[in-house]
């Protein structure tokens, strides 16, 4: 058993506690895992406030990377002092989406979510938000849990493969499938945005056009590898229409989750382009198309769960990018804070400012 510090959320809409927790000693198939880095993601806070249902009280993160303290019985594809990425959506490897290759709609991809994995000094039991419970400074996951980072990637950078740059680049290249040469439209320029921009920009697309509330976010989309950015607005479709010769975009993709950008990024795709939804949003966001336009347009809405990615697959290919300087992790971090920062990240992503905060151990 060990203390250790964490971010407990106590029940659906409270506030964080960062408080001492005590964490079991590492039992067989699991692993120990000392956090260098997690990042705050937006699904996080869809955690925090009921938009996606987890048992509480529970530890959140689920974009982190660390050092392997310790592994129990049974454990043999990693080892004491290896750096690993945390996995928060494993695979089972035996169900029919796994059997057919989709691993990223594993039936119990989320199964250990709802189990107690610690408990408060107090003695409440708490389970781990997304699996991997990374907003502490230690953790105590399954072993199907934890992916050896690549060679020449530091930890710290490691942490946003295991979510956001997965995404991204899953949304880019497995799900909307987007080829050299094509115009493509991305809604919302947060840490997934970013990741989306560049992933874009890798995948040889020729016009790019980030949308999003926040004037502030231009010069980090740009960077990013837009050719073009754009304030959302009620006539936000229009202007992508007018830069990509009044067609629309082959391919939109919504990093939001709100119905409203979800509709607008399906009217700034061209007829027979490409609509991908990465963000996720709530049951009261209602999406209406008439059907009409679903025959008319013959545009394809699709929707994305991580990426499409399956991560054993993917990482070694993004390490590749990393290591050629062709995906740039570092640039997507505009905030490095400690555990206590994580509240006011919420309320960042809330207002709608910066990419990526990165609670750094």
């Amino acid at each position: 058993m060990a203390r250790v510090r964490a971010a407990v959320l106590p029940a659906v809409g409270a506030p964080l506690e960062i408080t001492d927790i005590d964490l079991p000693d590492t039992g067989p198939g699991q692993v120990r895992v000392r956090l260098a880095a997690a990042g705050v993601c937006h699904s996080d806070l869809s955690l925090s406030n009921g938009t996606m249902r987890v048992p509480v009280p529970a530890v959140l993160g689920h974009e982190g990377a660390g050092t392997v303290v310790s592994v129990g019985e049974g454990v043999t594809h990693i080892a004491p002092g290896d750096p690993v990425v945390l996995n928060w959506a494993p695979s089972c490897g035996s169900c029919h989406h796994c059997g057919i290759g989709e691993a990223w709609l594993c039936a119990d991809a989320l199964s250990g979510a709802g189990n107690v994995y610690a408990r408060t000094a107090g003695g409440t039991d708490l389970h781990p938000g997304l699996n991997v419970a990374a907003f502490a400074e230690e953790t105590v996951v399954a072993a199907n849990c934890v992916l050896p980072v690549p060679d020449g990637i530091p930890l710290t950078d490691a942490a946003l493969l295991g979510c956001a740059i997965l995404t991204g680049y899953g949304a880019v290249h497995h799900s909307a499938r987007v080829r050299a040469g094509e115009s493509v439209a991305v809604f919302g320029v947060g840490g997934v945005g970013l990741a989306v921009l560049q992933s874009a920009r890798i995948a040889g697309a020729g016009q790019i056009v980030a949308v999003d509330v926040s004037p502030e976010k231009e010069e980090l989309a740009r960077a990013a590898g837009a050719t073009d950015f754009l304030i959302a607005s009620e006539t936000t479709a229009r202007e992508i229409r007018k830069l990509t010769g009044g067609r629309g975009a082959d391919v939109a993709i919504e990093c939001v989750g709100r119905a409203v950008t979800i509709r607008t990024a399906w009217d700034s795709t061209r007829r027979g382009g490409r609509t991908t939804v990465v963000g996720i949003g709530g049951k009261d966001q209602q999406v209406t198309f008439n059907a009409l336009e679903i025959f008319h347009f013959g545009r394809t809405l699709t929707g994305c769960v991580y990426g499409n990615s399956d991560p054993a697959r993917d990482l070694p290919v993004l390490a590749e990018h990393i290591r050629a300087g062709r995906l740039d992790l570092g640039s997507m971090v505009t905030e490095q804070i400690g555990l206590d920062g994580i509240p006011a990240a919420f309320d960042n992503m809330i207002a709608g400012k910066g990419g990526r905060a990165l609670v750094v151990f």
